[in-house]
């Protein structure tokens, strides 16, 4: 039987699973809102059997899962109601921005029982499947650090300028929506990591988000994890982390390109996919249908979720 599924938040993230979910076997939006009409419209050309409904809350009543695409202030109120009527919950990340509000809201989940999961993209993906497995064998040797490394040419980036939210120090940045996900992989692998200091750069207009951060992050046995991330400048987009091993590296680029170095230049390990969108997000699909049977899964909880909230929100006041 197919997932019946609510989609909360129609934008560039909601539209995107939508597309992603009327394609797999195992799911079936049933239900969708958004407060924008223009959006809703978009939307149910991609579905022309799901429902618009009046309300957030409508949407959810006929649904076995709710997925939560909307920006993170609204997320946490959606997540509790969704929960308290028993449906899973899949949220997108970051799972909030007021640290006390999430966590309460990892507890409040936690205690419900209910299936619920963060789309972290790289979670089901080959990328953390392989590097985490060469960790295990020892081919990359003892893993020293990490490294993390974005440059943008400006932010939020052409496809996102729908989402104006993103532009924001309030909820939006790039700490928030792309660190992120280095962040939580290299978790993954090195184990918790707390911030040693951090330096970030802002605009002259308060309300603007962050165009600079230098940070140093460490494991609990001290290995270093440093972040660099830039806007600004006539030049390509970059996202890389590097996992350092003493006997092979690592490069992740633009969350699925997994590369190797024994010393010399990086070489990529498997041929790239014809569209890597649609691969990563049925393999996240296919973790959040085993997330909702209470089977096995690799997706990551609203407890990492919440760590990596922790960091992100400890670098975007600076510290050290």
């Amino acid at each position: 039987m197919t997932v019946k599924t609510a989609i909360i938040g129609l934008g560039i993230m909601g539209r995107r699973m939508l597309e992603h979910m009327v394609r797999h076997d195992d799911f079936s939006p049933v239900t969708l809102w958004d407060p924008d009409p223009r959006a809703c419209a978009t939307a149910k050309a991609m579905a022309p059997d799901a429902v618009l409904t009046q309300s957030a809350e409508a949407a959810m009543d006929s649904a076995d899962l709710v997925y939560l695409a909307c920006p993170p202030g609204p997320r946490r109120a959606y997540a509790l109601a969704a929960a308290a009527a028993g449906k899973a919950v899949f949220l997108e990340k970051p799972l909030g921005v007021d640290l006390d509000a999430s966590e309460d809201l990892v507890a409040r989940l936690e205690a419900s029982g209910v299936p619920a999961a963060v789309n972290f993209v790289q979670a089901s993906g080959d990328a953390l499947a392989g590097v985490s497995a060469a960790a295990e064998s020892g081919a990359m040797g003892d893993l020293v650090g990490a490294e993390i490394i974005l440059t943008y040419g400006a932010w939020p980036r052409a496809w996102q300028q729908a989402a104006d939210w993103l532009r924001y120090r309030d909820e939006g940045g790039m700490i928030r929506e792309v660190v992120s996900h280095f962040l939580f992989f290299t978790e993954r692998l090195l184990g918790p990591l707390s911030v040693e200091w951090a330096r970030p750069s802002f605009p002259s207009d308060p309300t603007l988000c962050e165009t600079q951060m230098a940070a140093r992050l460490v494991t609990e046995d001290g290995r270093p994890v440093s972040v660099l991330a830039s806007v600004g400048g006539a030049l390509p987009d970059r996202q890389e982390l590097t996992i350092k091993g003493t006997r092979t590296s690592r490069r992740i680029t633009d969350f699925y390109i997994d590369a190797v170095s024994d010393g010399g230049a990086f070489t990529e390990i498997r041929p790239r996919p014809k569209d890597p969108r649609a691969t990563s997000l049925k393999a996240q699909l296919d973790g959040l249908k085993l997330c909702i049977a209470g089977q096995p899964h690799r997706l990551a909880s609203p407890r990492e979720a919440l760590r990596v909230q922790q960091l992100v929100e400890a670098m975007l006041r600076g510290m050290g």
